[in-house]
């Protein structure tokens, strides 16, 4: 079944944005692949919301394992066209993260959506920030000074929000080492919003891109100490946006229709033990949840689709059981109402 688009000319427009952003970051990263790696391009998977009735989406996924771990640049758009009592209109976005199999290469995560709500609102969700395995002074520089050039006057705001959101109290660390975070972003000028989404959106992959061709072809001496610190990584990454995250809390509320989908942030192994030693710093109910999280992966520490789907439930059914501990999340200066945007 087709996938039937929002009908709004603000989520058409929102929509193109992102589709456009999405071509031109797995486009990039493919001709990466090409240059140094497997030359094997990245391919798109689709999925549909209620049988495509409240729209869907596609991820284009990697696929060349010599220079990724895990990587996916997502697109959706869901709506609710024909139902005037739900609060949503609809939720267009690009979200995507991506792991390089390097652990010198340094991780990204960028989120950019337009919310429309009934009753014509909309707010922009403006999100980058730069994740490595083992910290690189230069890759920071550049990355904060590109945030600074396209984020102009929003800096200051988009920089204090980013810090807030990404800190891990439980572990006293911050997830990345450059964040930036604008929630509920707009002004009086529609046009000049969706021009700001576009060329921020368009400006850090071009920055994410040059920093990690750079790493790729410089950084080429890696250590059993690297890998190590590469595995405690992506266990913190694992932990923050399973306990902390919620962007990937709300999809995972909201519907289970896209599970693989927005899990596909998480990297393909993780020390198990060491996530479940974590549960003593985290207090209740957390401690029930990450412990519940641990036990879904083998000993191994991989993160398969099946692992991600277990993974996705245990989420769902955590905050249904204990709906009070969300308001234990990570915000910024505002706490979104994503998942009652959904509710009738």
């Amino acid at each position: 079944m087709d996938m039937k688009m929002a009908k709004s000319k603000d989520a058409v427009e929102a929509y193109k944005l992102v589709r456009s952003l999405q071509t031109r970051f797995a486009d990039k990263l493919s001709a990466l692949s090409s240059e140094i790696g497997e030359d094997k391009p990245f391919e798109e998977v689709t999925w549909i919301r209620d049988g495509g009735l409240h729209g869907g989406g596609s991820r284009f996924e990697a696929r060349d394992e010599t220079l990724f771990n895990t990587a996916s640049v997502n697109v959706s758009q869901v709506h609710y066209n024909e139902q005037p009592d739900r609060n949503l209109q609809s939720a267009t976005a690009i979200s995507t993260i991506i792991h390089p199999k390097n652990p010198h290469v340094p991780s990204i995560h960028i989120h950019i959506s337009l919310t429309e709500l009934k009753g014509d609102k909309s707010y922009w969700r403006i999100m980058a920030d730069l994740n490595p395995s083992i910290n690189n002074e230069d890759d920071k520089k550049i990355f904060d000074k590109a945030l600074q050039n396209l984020a102009g006057v929003t800096y200051p705001e988009g920089s204090s929000q980013g810090d807030k959101y990404f800190n891990i109290p439980a572990l006293n660390r911050t997830r990345g080492i450059s964040h930036f975070y604008l929630e509920n972003y707009k002004t009086d000028d529609k046009k000049k919003d969706y021009e700001f989404a576009n060329s921020f959106g368009e400006g850090i992959i071009d920055t994410y891109i040059d920093i990690i061709t750079n790493a790729f072809k410089t950084r080429t001496s890696i250590s059993e100490e690297d890998i190590r610190e590469q595995l405690e990584y992506h266990t913190l990454y694992l932990f923050q946006v399973l306990t902390l995250d919620r962007g990937t809390t709300s999809g995972l509320m909201i519907h289970n229709q896209n599970d693989v989908g927005i899990m596909g942030s998480l990297p393909t192994i993780v020390d198990k033990e060491l996530l479940k030693s974590w549960s003593k710093n985290v207090t209740e109910p957390q401690d029930k949840l990450v412990n519940a999280l641990a036990d879904c992966i083998g000993e191994n520490g991989v993160i398969d689709v099946l692992t991600k789907m277990k993974l996705a439930q245990v989420v769902r059914d955590h905050y249904k059981a204990y709906p009070q501990a969300l308001s234990m999340q990570a915000s910024g200066n505002s706490v979104p109402t994503t998942v009652d945007n959904h509710k009738v």
